[in-house]
């Protein structure tokens, strides 16, 4: 949708220099509005100027398109190619069957891609509903997304902000917006204009749309609407963001432009060499030649692909990391760098009360976010909880001057309804035995609510020796009104200096510090003013909060490290906060530079900031940019970069990433649908085992395509020495090469996929991008065996022949031979270096030997039906061909598992000099 201003030149000035910035009565004067909002009239006609409030849509892409994309492989090109020509000769029983594997192939992938990218749906749905605007002087109820820019919408506890505003008016007005800009509190919203260059998160004169009320009421003048709002400037970036294709399926797609060149050369060479040289009939050189490009082609193998992947997408579902797109489990095997948001990711998002500090000690607390449970313990004494009357009358009177609660979620958590620091403060209080049950017993006869300006909150409670004001707030704002300090002595005259050099230490150590105080008061006293709480406190402590980091993230990261996986952190929050969680967790090395913030992120052009991510692990006041920037970055050095986050700020990094990696019990839908991989239970730990994950997908898809080649080579020499011998029957038909492709496929190479993780997975570092899959070493294998496997198929058609068999018998055996050799083969395969007779991986697959065990029934049928003896022109075979099936088989494994024994007994020799 194009957005027509109608708003006035100088309002367009205005929002050069960002509406943060400016007066509220200038910005009214701006917009044309006034304190009781626009009229019906003036709101209708800038309705159909701007346009609705609300993000455009991007059409679905439809079913049939999603179908016919299955077919855009050139080795699909090269199979119906041949279709074609066998059609055009009339024989349709190799065009039925070459069409039929093409069709399989499409239905698979089909049904096997994710869904269709959602982001900017999700996005839209962010905006609120409904909301509360002042129209011709009155409060009404409209629909957001009529609301247009110089509207005055009311904004109170629970609602949804409908469009960016500039806050016009603010009592206590506190705002969640963790989701936009990574802040793991409210942030405290005034109507004063901050510095034009002020960060997203350090807009205090604005609200954005599809953040939430936390706490207090405003009111706000509606500055941009839809599209325009900092929602909707996300929602366009994701729509222009650019994905990459995945390193697996950038080696596929040169695999598959390799192959059909080659194939393609091959074809057109012999056909010539066929036609001039054996003076082969056209028609019939053409059919040869289709049985060389059927031959080359392995037709199983973008089956494979999919079904290994998609089986990768099973295992890690079962660890709660829940893949959206097939691609990116393989890619997340190959991530050389994780770039992690910290609120909600690395941390919990739940404030938690670490440290107590009294006149008296000091108390560590463990535990993580709201949970109850959790030791306190004094520091210094033995690791045993301690039972302190002094901190626990502290903890009950932080928890009495709180008005949050806790709920059961619909996980059966606790859900705070309420502030996260007051949240971290009951939670205190439980931990050290003062229940709800008796919080709740407890009067409260009236209530100051937190105000940004005092600085503190006050409740008069009825406590059991008579009135008392209980009273928490900022350490500065709750010392200036106190005179005493509680001791185990009894009350003492408060050192100022001391307890400032208290606040200084917590305050390096990126702690959030909150000062509890009360105050006696006579009885009958029953109504709460502040010049009560002006003077004459008596401090009971300071509490040191933090939102914690989850537990086994740091063991999550040192795995990560030894996996050779570097891991940065890019926030939206303060640098000294996010610098002291990344020490906490050891993402931090003595070689690594400090915090870069986002403002000197800004100054640096694309080639400092190439070098600035190497140098540097924590990025803080991070914007949306700043992370995609960040990304591309990494990008240009050949990382393969995977992002993990959780808020509408991380959806275009998360797209970009070669991995976007979202939170899924507290992400935002924004998040979840621009990334690839959804972690169900939230936790970092769970990508190190879908890295490991991954990895094993890539090995077992190794293994499958080091399976198949050979197949296809040894089938390919065999319909080229027939060619070239001048036979005038093939040894193997184009049909009989369509079903050993087809049944060795969907068995022995689909037990592959199977194959549990090497004993090395997570010890070895990633491979490189541009590293091909197969090595110089498993090429040279792929053609030995090649050479191995077509030679037997050779030479057991022409001693058929030579023995007196039709022609039939001796392809029916050569046939069997061929499959014989894949069999024992996939039993080498199975272990890419090492013999396949130790270490009890022969038995560690059943899919292995039950694969074996359908083949072996499949071929009998194959063999002795006679509907397929009709179909695929076999013979029934006796006892000594049988015979010579098995010999060759058991030639062919001795051969492979005796190279492997003496190359890697050559590696060992080089390494040792």
């Amino acid at each position: 949708m194009t957005r027509r201003s109608g708003a006035t030149t100088e309002a367009a000035s205005f929002e050069d220099r960002g509406w943060h910035a400016w007066d509220v009565d200038e910005a009214l004067a701006a917009l044309r509005s006034d304190w009781s909002g626009l009229t019906t009239e003036e709101a209708r006609r800038r309705l159909g100027t701007d346009g609705p409030n609300v993000l455009p849509e991007e059409p679905p892409v439809p079913a049939w398109r999603r179908f016919a994309r299955q077919f855009a492989n050139l080795l699909i090109y090269v199979l119906l190619a041949a279709a074609a020509l066998t059609a055009t000769f009339g024989d349709w029983i190799e065009t039925g069957v070459i069409l039929a594997v093409v069709l399989l192939n499409a239905v698979i992938g089909y049904v096997q891609e994710g869904r269709a990218e959602a982001a900017l749906a999700s996005l839209r749905d962010m905006l609120a509903l409904d909301a509360t605007v002042l129209r011709d002087g009155r409060r009404r109820e409209i629909p957001a997304a009529e609301l247009v820019r110089g509207d005055v919408v009311v904004l109170e506890p629970g609602d949804k902000v409908p469009a960016d505003v500039r806050v016009v008016a603010a009592h206590d007005l506190r705002v969640e917006e963790a989701a936009l800009t990574g802040e793991s509190v409210p942030i405290d919203k005034h109507r004063e204009a901050v510095a034009d260059d002020a960060a997203l998160g350090d807009r205090r004169s604005m609200a954005f749309s599809g953040t939430t009320v936390a706490a207090g009421a405003g009111r706000g003048l509606v500055v941009a609407t839809g599209q325009d709002t900092e929602v909707g400037r996300i929602g366009q970036m994701v729509a222009r963001v650019t994905t990459l294709r995945t390193p697996f399926l950038e080696m596929i797609d040169r695999f598959s432009r390799t192959l059909a060149y080659v194939i393609t050369g091959a074809s057109a060479a012999l056909f010539a060499f066929g036609v001039l040289v054996r003076g082969y009939p056209a028609n019939e050189a053409f059919l040869m030649v289709i049985g060389l490009a059927v031959a080359a082609i392995p037709e199983g193998l973008p089956a494979i692909i999919t079904i290994t992947l998609a089986l990768g997408v099973q295992r890690m579902a079962r660890r709660q990391a829940i893949v959206r797109r097939l691609p990116a489990v393989e890619t997340l095997g190959s991530v050389t760098t994780i770039c992690t948001d910290k609120t909600g990711t690395l941390t919990r998002n739940e404030m938690t009360v670490r440290a107590v500090r009294t006149a008296d000690a000091t108390f560590s607390v463990e535990g993580e976010g709201y949970d109850p449970h959790g030791a306190v313990t004094r520091e210094g004494e033995p690791d045993v909880d301690v039972d302190d009357p002094d901190l626990r009358f502290l903890a009950r009177i932080g928890a009495l001057c709180s008005v949050a609660e806790f709920r059961t979620d619909e996980h059966g958590g606790r859900a705070l309804s309420g502030d996260p620091t007051e949240g971290a403060v009951l939670t205190l209080a439980h931990k050290l035995g003062v229940d709800q049950e008796h919080l709740d017993a407890v009067p409260r006869l009236d209530l100051l609510p937190f105000e940004s300006a005092r600085g503190y909150a006050a409740s008069l409670i009825a406590d059991e020796d008579g009135p008392r004001i209980a009273v928490k707030g900022a350490p500065e704002r709750v010392l200036d009104r106190c005179s005493h300090v509680r001791t185990a002595f009894g009350d003492a005259v408060l050192e100022r200096e001391r307890w400032e050099h208290v606040l200084d230490d917590l305050a390096s150590q990126a702690y959030r510090v909150l000062a509890v105080a009360t105050k006696a008061v006579p009885a009958g006293t029953d109504r709460l003013r502040h010049a009560d709480v002006a003077s004459g406190l008596t401090l009971l402590g300071v509490l040191a909060l933090m939102d914690p980091p989850r537990q086994g993230v740091k063991e999550a990261l040192a795995a990560c490290h030894r996996a050779g996986i570097r891991v940065l952190m890019i926030t939206g929050d303060h640098a000294r906060t996010a610098g002291a969680i990344a020490s906490q967790l050891g993402l931090r090395g003595p070689d690594d530079g400090a915090v870069l913030a986002g403002p000197e992120l800004e100054e640096m052009d694309d080639e400092a900031l190439d070098e600035a991510v190497l140098r540097h692990t924590v990025f803080a006041r991070s914007s949306p940019e700043h992370k995609l920037r960040i990304l591309q970055a990494l990008q240009r050095h050949g990382e393969v970069a995977a992002m993990t986050g959780d808020g509408v700020n991380d959806a275009p990094a998360l797209k970009r990433a070669d991995v976007g990696i979202a939170m899924g019990l507290k992400g935002s839908e924004a998040a979840k649908d621009a990334s690839e991989m959804v972690l169900g239970d939230d936790d970092f730990t769970t990508i190190t085992q879908a890295v490991a994950e991954g990895r094993t997908t890539y090995d077992n898809l190794k293994k499958a395509i080091l399976f198949i080649l050979p197949t296809n080579g040894a089938e390919a020499l065999v319909v080229t020495a027939g060619i070239l011998a001048a036979v005038t029957a093939l040894p193997i038909t184009t049909v009989q090469i369509l079903w050993v492709n087809m049944v060795t496929a969907v068995t022995l190479a689909l037990a592959l996929a199977f194959e549990p993780a090497e004993s090395d997975v997570m010890a070895r570092p990633p491979r490189a991008r541009n590293a091909p899959i197969l090595s110089r070493y498993l090429v040279g294998r792929i053609a030995y065996v090649s050479v191995l496997l077509g030679g037997a198929t050779l030479l057991a058609y022409f001693l058929a022949l030579q023995r007196g068999f039709d022609v039939n018998y001796a392809r029916t055996l050569a046939v069997n031979v061929l499959v014989a050799g894949e069999v024992v083969y996939m039993v080498n395969v199975r272990v890419l270096t090492g013999s396949a007779l130790l270490g009890g991986r022969l038995l560690a697959n059943p899919a292995a030997l039950a694969s074996v065990a359908v083949l072996v029934v499949v071929q009998a049928v194959f063999t002795y039906a006679p509907p397929f003896q009709r179909w695929f022109g076999t013979a029934p075979l006796g006892a000594g061909a049988w015979a010579w099936v098995a010999v060759a088989g058991l030639a062919l494994f001795a051969v492979v598992e005796i190279e492997k024994v003496v190359t890697q007994r050559l590696q060992a020799r080089r390494a040792t000099r």
